[in-house]
Order: C-alpha cells, then sequence, then structure tokens
C-alpha cells in the first residue's frame, strides 16, 4: 500500500482534531481545504479498492452508503445545534444533494464520457427504476409539504412525517435488495477486454479490510472539516449578500466530492455504468436514510423542520426528472446529452445566487 493512501487520511483527521480544539482561523481554514481535498482522493482510492475486491455493484454501495451515513450525522448536529435557524438546512441539503447528482455528476460523467469514447452504454433496467424510485421519493420529501393543508408553510404534521420516514428508507432498503440480490445483473457493468483494470488482480482481504477503514477516517474526515468549514462559507454567503440556501449547497457540494470524483473516474474509464450505479444510489440513499434519521430527531427532540420547496425549486426539479428520464431511458449516451444535464446544473447555481 503507497505511504499516501494512510498518510494523507492520518494528516486530514489530524487537521480536523486541531481545528476542533483551536478553532477555525485564517490559515488553519487555508490547511483545513487542502486536507479535505486530500482526504477525497484517499477516499476515493480505498472506494475503489473494496470495488475491486468485492465487484459491482456492491463497492459504489460502500461508498454512497458511507458518505450518506456521515452527511445525515453533520446535518442532525447542525439541526440539535441551530434550532429555528437549521429548521430548512435538511430540505435545502436534500434538494441541492438531488440536483447536484442528477445534474452535474450524471452530466460531468456524461460529458467527459462522451468526449473521450464518443458513446457509452449502460442498463436501463437498474438505471430506470432507481429513477422512478427517486422522483417518488422527492416528491413525497420536498413536493408534498409545499401543498398538504394539515399543516402550513411546507411542513408535515408527525403522522405525514412518520410515513414518509417509513416509505422512504422502504424503497431505498428494496432498491437495494434489487441492486444486490434479486436483479444484480442489471447493475453490473458489460466486461471490456481492453479495461486493464477490470482483469487485475484483486487485493486481498486483509488489504480490502484496511481500505475500509482508512475510506470511513477518509469520509470522517471530509464531512468534519466541511462542517468546520461551514461557519467561513456562511459568512461568505453573508458578505456577498446570497440567500441563506447557498450554504446547504455548499455543504452538499463539499460532501459529494468523493462519490463525484469517483464517477466522473470511472466515466473517463469507459465503465459508465459504475457512474450511474454510483450517482443514483448516491441520491436514493440521501433521501433514504437522511430523511428517516431527521424526522426521527425532528419528532423526538421537537425541532421545527420545514420540507417544502418553493415554487422556483419545484419547476426546476420536475425538469431535472423529465430530462433525467429521457437521458437514463436510452441506454446509450453522448455529449449533448451531459451538455443539457449541465445546463440544467448551471441554473440550479444561477438561480440559487439570484432568485
Amino acid at each position: 500500500m503507497p505511504v499516501w493512501t494512510w498518510l494523507i487520511p492520518a494528516l486530514s483527521f489530524g487537521l480536523l482534531v486541531v481545528a476542533g480544539i483551536v478553532g477555525v482561523g485564517a490559515l488553519l481554514a487555508g490547511l483545513c481545504g487542502i486536507g479535505l481535498i486530500g482526504a477525497v482522493i484517499a477516499a476515493v482510492h480505498h472506494a475503489e479498492v473494496i470495488a475491486h475486491r468485492v465487484g459491482e455493484p456492491f463497492g459504489t454501495l460502500v461508498l454512497a452508503v458511507a458518505v450518506t451515513v456521515i452527511e445525515a450525522s453533520l446535518i442532525l448536529s447542525m439541526m440539535v445545534a441551530g434550532g429555528e435557524h437549521m429548521a430548512v438546512l435538511p430540505r435545502d441539503t436534500i434538494y441541492a444533494a438531488v440536483m447536484i447528482i442528477c445534474t452535474g455528476v450524471v452530466g460531468l460523467c456524461i460529458l467527459v464520457g462522451g468526449l473521450a469514447h464518443r458513446e457509452q452504454s449502460f442498463r436501463t433496467e437498474g438505471a430506470g427504476a432507481g429513477l422512478a424510485a427517486l422522483i417518488v421519493m422527492s416528491a413525497l420529501t420536498l413536493v408534498l409539504p409545499a401543498v398538504t393543508t394539515t399543516t402550513p408553510g411546507g411542513t408535515y404534521s408527525a403522522a405525514q412525517l412518520g410515513f414518509v420516514a417509513v416509505t422512504s428508507v422502504a424503497l431505498w432498503a428494496i432498491f437495494v435488495f434489487i441492486q444486490t440480490v434479486r436483479h444484480r445483473d442489471y447493475f453490473i457493468p458489460v466486461v471490456d477486454a481492453t479495461n486493464l483494470d477490470a482483469h487485475a488482480e484483486p487485493p486481498t482481504i486483509r488489504a480490502a479490510w484496511t481500505s475500509f477503514g482508512l475510506l470511513f477516517v477518509s469520509l470522517v474526515a471530509v464531512v468534519g472539516l466541511a462542517k468546520m468549514l461551514s461557519p467561513t462559507i456562511e459568512r461568505v454567503v453573508d458578505l456577498a449578500g446570497a440567500p441563506r440556501a447557498v450554504v446547504g449547497i455548499a455543504i452538499a457540494l463539499l460532501v459529494l466530492l468523493p462519490e463525484t470524483w469517483a464517477a466522473v473516474r470511472a466515466a473517463r474509464a469507459d465503465r459508465l455504468q459504475t457512474s450511474m450505479n454510483l450517482a443514483i444510489g448516491s441520491a436514493l440513499a440521501c433521501i433514504g436514510l437522511t430523511i428517516p434519521v431527521v424526522v426521527l430527531a425532528a419528532l423526538t427532540l421537537s425541532l421545527p423542520l420545514v420540507l417544502g420547496l418553493e415554487a422556483k425549486d419545484l419547476v426546476l426539479l420536475a425538469v431535472t426528472f423529465i430530462v433525467s428520464a429521457v437521458t437514463l431511458g436510452s441506454g446509450r449516451t453522448h455529449v449533448m446529452q451531459g451538455a443539457v444535464h449541465l445546463v440544467l446544473f448551471a441554473a440550479f447555481l444561477f438561480l440559487s445566487f439570484v432568485p
């Protein structure tokens, strides 16, 4: 195992500990930013080692679930500390994550893959099932609270929150069962004889477990450093006069860095199926794992929780799902499709700053 693969996670985690003790000043903020990038690189490396050992789609599932569990913990800790001020943070972060994945990550993967290989293919059976589940989960979580009448202001009643939490985790669990057991072949990339990585000797069990531990350390460092940098981000947002929703976008961008890098690397290596597995799986896990945790905390601790999106965001979400259905329904991609998704991503970012 190369030295940097364990040294960078250790140094990044050390920076996290130091920042937690002494606070984040200007110099330490810069170091934390560097450590964050290093931890992302290390996390992707160790996720790829694990994926090579266990095979698809388990490898992408490990990274998606690990990142989402830690992201949910980050949101929960900020909700408990922020009170009323953080009532919309879960909504903003989940919406940002879905938009970043469905427009930014998917678009970048398709564009990079198209530029390198002209056209790429993937299994529509798995991608279509995942997108259908994502549309339903997003509608229940982000859309219906804006139009239900039991409670006002984009909120759910306790019974409605319980229903959404149960259905979200149920859909995610069923999708994981389909992905890993019942129809695993829908998510396995077509073996390419020119892909040397596919035929390389898999790492040993010991190496895979070591990478699993270092992946966990790297992801803790990524999310922890992102949290440490969030006050700096909030100050920058306030100075720029941007809406508060931008904070959720910035946090989601930082947390999704490992998955984004891994997905783009896979597309560049002509493994678009892996990219789609990671993108759709991450979006589903973001809702299926985060919402139950947030709902349980809100009901138990009597925390305020606003989930309903505003009209502008509802329109963007609907357009994103329509375009995604067209893209994922063909099974083949090229540069134009990537460009369309990236334009939607640019619109999402621009309208977040200029609503």
